[in-house]
């Protein structure tokens, strides 16, 4: 009776514990945040109107920086974005988020979330010309990342670059205009034989005639 009362303890405590905390222990794997902007705001690659939104970390225990962004009721992802680690010195115990500044007449820019009581927080990596330009007006290095537009216009102006000749290419011509004198000198230089041989036989033949004549 006693193992019978104390199973079933167990299992009260066990559907107790399933009932109120499943939550947090999500929210505290994968970061699960409601933030509420009053105006837009910038994040890599897309501007998010003035509204309340759910930040989580995607969930995958190889990469613990990549954010998901949803709408409010969590029924449509508006954006992911690569994110790098960020520090704080003291944990805070609510949800912090930094900001960068933009040209004048443009939203600011969201440059890192850290969940509450973490020292560790996501820092967003934005597209290499959104992050020259953070940088530029932050006086500070913002991580960036090349996006796919500027991926295919690197591409694009490798392709319409003319390859180089190469030296083995361009020494071709030298070569072969080398064998082609060679060529043509030959047949000089052979047609000299036959002319030296004709001599020489006229020149024995005429020494014979002379040492007969002596003789007679």
């Amino acid at each position: 009776m006693k193992i019978l009362r104390m199973l079933t303890v167990l299992f009260a405590l066990a559907l107790l514990h399933a009932r109120y905390f499943p939550l947090a222990h999500a929210d505290e794997w994968d970061k699960t945040t409601k933030i509420t902007f009053s105006e837009p705001v910038q994040v890599p690659g897309k501007v998010l109107p003035a509204g309340t939104y759910i930040f989580k970390l995607l969930d995958s225990a190889s990469n613990r920086h990549i954010v998901q962004i949803f709408n409010e009721d969590h029924t449509q992802l508006i954006t992911t974005v690569m994110a790098i680690p960020n520090q704080r010195l003291e944990p805070a115990g609510k949800t912090i988020l930094r900001y960068d500044e933009r040209p004048s007449g443009q939203p600011i820019a969201l440059a890192a979330w850290f969940y509450p009581g973490d020292t560790f927080g996501q820092e967003f990596v934005y597209p290499k010309a959104e992050a020259e330009q953070l940088s530029r007006l932050n006086k500070r290095e913002v991580p960036s990342l090349e996006s796919r537009e500027e991926k295919n216009e690197t591409a694009e102006a490798k392709e319409e670059t003319p390859p180089a000749p190469t030296p083995a290419a361009s020494a071709a011509p030298k070569a072969e205009n080398t064998q082609v004198a060679m060529r043509n000198e030959l047949p000089h230089t052979a047609s000299l034989l036959p002319l030296m041989g004709f001599i020489g036989i006229s020149l024995l033949g005429v020494a014979a005639l002379l040492r007969m004549t002596l003789r007679t």
